[in-house]
């Protein structure tokens, strides 16, 4: 009955027997209390641990315990003991299912009139658990606090530890006849309201906020009932059911399951996180199956408040989610109760799971992180509060994803639709239709305290993709305050471990048909494409992939044309791609209006080339340099070119970036250090780049470059005084935007997007050139001028290695 924590072995069992044993019982019935008496009788506690000395038998419950145990002066063996209930076994497995519902009772928890029958008729559909015994001094001893409070005559604290303590043991015991798929807490709340240092941190609040201690203690305790998952076998088992065929029936799930039996012997000792990428409301239902097939215990959910509504929400916290309110305020008493159950859950070692992008993604590739849960773990490992917690990054990828219309309306400017019951009547039934498969990966395990570790030494230069931020328990970027070093380090501790989760999604986020194929098609500028045009542009792409040995779908079906035509008559029936049919040979284009869900698709794996796109640009932009040194030209473009890409991707320092890029460089030409004069660096790789048959800067960064170059000249169109108001601010981008698209001033319908114009006046914040400066007005003016001028060549340098690439040259006549 003593929680040994974090992984560590129960104690060998015990070679001198016990002068007396307490059996405490929890049972519901009398039929159940008639099972444990007659197992008592029969030798239960000899057989499991080897004592037959005289019983006392105590309900498991803290007025008896209170009264009849906790005061003795003698030191018995505690046992706690139950009766646990069992399934119909179906195929070797019990679990419940929708026909067991027909007895109108809880096999797991049978009624008495089910129970007296079950007894008699199916012995087997019952066993009499025996949880790890402790004695009574090694239960004061766990409990020091609450063992204090017996010299003042007070047993009930100590009384409600050993009912907890009881309750975990049974629970483990368990665990070890139906499986860790079914490790669910018990008394959460009461065991956090009953703990000594949460109670002084909410009296030290009741002082700060100046408020009665009481009123601050009720306020935890809402909040608490509020968040506390409370979980049911019963509802998780018949909820998996229930929610499987709005996946099964749609993707074909594809995991590599090679590493989870790594991550089952980990979860052993340390909790997990796993953190997976956000592109579909089924994401956790997907990940959720996958684990329960390979009986990891459930997850704890962390989900928005906004999916609450009924009767999701009542049937989602049972089933392990945890809906937390998108906006904390200056709610101090909430803001303690969330990281102390944070805190709980991951000392107790329950799994949790969390999309740390804050949001579905509305681009298709991963978003900016948000910070404020990873904090609250960042709290609970650097106070010891858990010896270590492992971050799993999880990629969760669709071939095709049947909700992309509404996100596209959303990027335009369009309202989202609030989640509610016809809501999500109308997303399950969109989900009928096949939709190829779904490919889930786990990445490399990271260890938050390695991670997390500060010693006071400063930090080299963090990840380019994480600005210094600050951010609220929601994530809500805040601005930077002056505060100790210590805090700084630990915040650039926190946001490097964002970095490394997001890399380590990307990592093992495999490159489907579908992201090729619009890769194909968006990259023409509206052209049509026969089947032939399109496989000579995946051709050198498909080789550049194999030469990188980059992770992959199904990718062999773009291989040969009657593969690739089902591909793109799949894509065709989504909406995504229009065909022609009525000349010589089909032509295929992407359908008119579609631009953003192509882009979607694309953007999963475009992650992979942004480096080679980067190359590109900086060839181009070396040749058109002044500077006699072309190689030292075309290093600053690469740098700078990361600069402005950073709240879009996801780079590492400048030292593993010039790594990288000169990896880039060795893929297209081996030799070009032997070879390759300073003066002429530019276009000898230029040679080998047009050689390669591809070029990607056009069908990667288009886009990305084209929505700033929106809100670049937007701002140097505004009065320098002149407050931004971001919300009209994007709007106006939305409306603008689209008349540059009519003017042909921008080629990419994709970069009209709400989403890329907001990372982009990021980009400008980040420069300096959004707040308004009454008193330096022309310098505002200027910087916004030229970083309006730079983009422009930047887009004009895409439009040019768009003319280069041979699929954007003339057909012959």
């Amino acid at each position: 009955m003593i929680d040994h924590g974090r992984g560590a072995p129960a104690p060998a069992q015990r070679t001198t027997p016990p002068g007396s044993v307490v059996a405490l019982i929890e049972a519901s019935s009398p039929v159940e209390r008639r099972i444990v008496g007659e197992w008592l009788t029969a030798g239960g506690l000899t057989q499991d641990f080897g004592t037959n000395v005289p019983v006392t038998q105590l309900d498991l419950d803290a007025g008896a315990i209170a009264t009849r145990l906790v005061g003795r002066h003698d030191d018995p063996l505690v046992v706690p003991v139950r009766v646990l209930w069992l399934p119909p076994e179906r195929d070797g497995v019990r679990r419940i299912t929708f026909t067991d519902l027909a007895t109108m009772t809880n096999p797991r928890k049978p009624n008495r009139l089910a129970q007296r029958r079950l007894a008699r008729k199916e012995p087997d559909r019952h066993v009499v658990l025996a949880g790890q015994p402790a004695l009574l001094s090694e239960l004061r001893a766990n409990n020091p606090e609450a063992t204090a409070m017996l010299s003042a005559g007070s047993g009930e604290p100590l009384a409600r530890a050993i009912v907890r303590a009881g309750v975990v043991a049974l629970e483990r015991a368990e665990r070890t006849i139906i499986g860790d798929r079914y490790k669910v807490p018990r008394l959460v709340a009461e065991e956090i309201l009953d703990s000594p240092e949460f109670l002084r941190r909410l009296e030290l609040i009741a002082d700060q906020i100046d408020t009665p201690t009481h009123e601050v203690y009720r306020r935890a305790e809402k909040a608490l009932n509020e968040l506390v998952a409370a979980q049911s076998r019963l509802v998780s088992d018949l909820f998996t059911q229930a929610m499987r065929p709005v996946h099964a029936s749609t993707w074909k799930v594809d995991t590599d399951e090679s590493g989870l039996t790594a991550l089952k012997t980990l979860n052993r000792r340390y909790p997990l996180v796993f953190l997976p990428s956000h592109r579909s409301y089924v994401d956790a239902f997907v990940l959720g199956d996958v684990l329960a097939r390979n009986d990891f215990p459930p997850n704890h959910v962390i989900g928005g408040a906004n999916l609450s509504f009924w009767p999701m929400g009542p049937i989602a916290r049972r089933t392990g989610t945890v809906f937390i309110r998108r906006s904390f305020g200056d709610d101090e008493v909430y803001k303690a109760v969330v990281e102390e159950y944070f805190a709980y859950l991951l000392t107790k070692r329950f799994n949790l799971e969390w999309y740390f992008e804050g949001g579905r993604t509305r681009t298709g590739k991963l978003r900016p992180p948000r910070y404020g849960l990873l904090n609250y773990l960042a709290a609970a490992v650097r106070r010891n509060r858990v010896d270590d917690v492992l971050l799993v990054p999880v990629s969760i990828t669709y071939e095709r994803l049947n909700e992309l219309g509404a996100i596209a309306h959303e990027q335009v400017g369009g309202k989202k639709k609030p989640e509610g019951l016809a809501w999500l009547a109308r997303y399950v039934r969109s989900q009928q239709h096949s939709a190829g498969h779904v490919y889930v990966r786990f990445g490399e395990p990271l260890s938050a305290r390695d991670r997390l570790a500060v010693h006071g030494d400063p930090l080299s230069e963090p990840p380019t993709a994480i600005p210094l931020h600050r951010t609220d328990a929601e994530g809500v970027d805040r601005v930077p305050e002056p505060d100790d070093a210590a805090a700084e380090l630990e915040r650039k501790a926190v946001q490097r471990l964002a970095f490394e989760i997001a890399v380590g999604i990307n990592a093992v986020t495999p490159i489907t048909v579908n992201a090729l194929a619009t890769l194909a098609l968006l990259g023409v500028h509206d052209r049509a494409l026969t089947l032939g045009e399109v496989r000579a542009v995946l051709d050198p792409v498909l080789r550049y992939i194999d030469k990188r040995g980059l992770p992959s779908g199904e990718l062999a079906a773009l291989r040969d044309e009657q593969s690739l035509a089902v591909v793109l008559e799949q894509l065709s029936l989504a909406s995504v791609v229009t065909i022609y049919r009525g000349g010589l040979e089909p032509v295929f284009s992407i359908e008119p209006g579609a631009h953003l869900e192509a882009a979607f698709y694309r953007n999963s794996g475009v992650h992979w080339f942004v480096n080679r796109a980067i190359l590109e640009l900086s060839i181009l932009a070396a040749i058109d340099s002044d500077d006699p040194d072309q190689l030292r030209a075309g290093w600053a473009e690469a740098f700078e070119l990361r600069d402005l890409l950073k709240f879009e991707f996801f780079f590492p320092d400048r030292t593993d970036f010039a790594a990288q890029m000169t990896d880039e460089m060795l893929l297209v030409d081996p030799q070009w250090r032997s070879h390759t004069r300073a003066d002429t660096f530019g276009a000898d790789i230029l040679d080998r780049l047009t050689e390669s048959g591809f070029m990607m800067a056009h069908r990667v960064l288009r886009s990305f470059f084209e929505a700033q170059l929106v809100v670049a000249e937007r701002l140097a169109a505004r009065d320098p005084a002149q407050e931004v108001d971001r919300k009209l601010f994007i709007d106006e981008c939305v409306k603008v935007g689209r008349q540059m698209l009519l003017q042909q001033r921008l080629h990419s319908p994709e970069s009209v997007s709400t989403e890329l114009f907001t990372s982009a006046l990021k980009l400008a914040d980040n420069h300096g050139l959004l707040a308004p400066r009454a008193s330096d007005d022309a310098g505002l003016s200027a910087g916004r001028d030229a970083f309006a001028q730079r983009l422009r060549t930047i887009v004009a340098r895409i439009s040019r290695a768009a003319t280069l690439d041979p699929s954007n040259r003339e057909p012959a006549a």
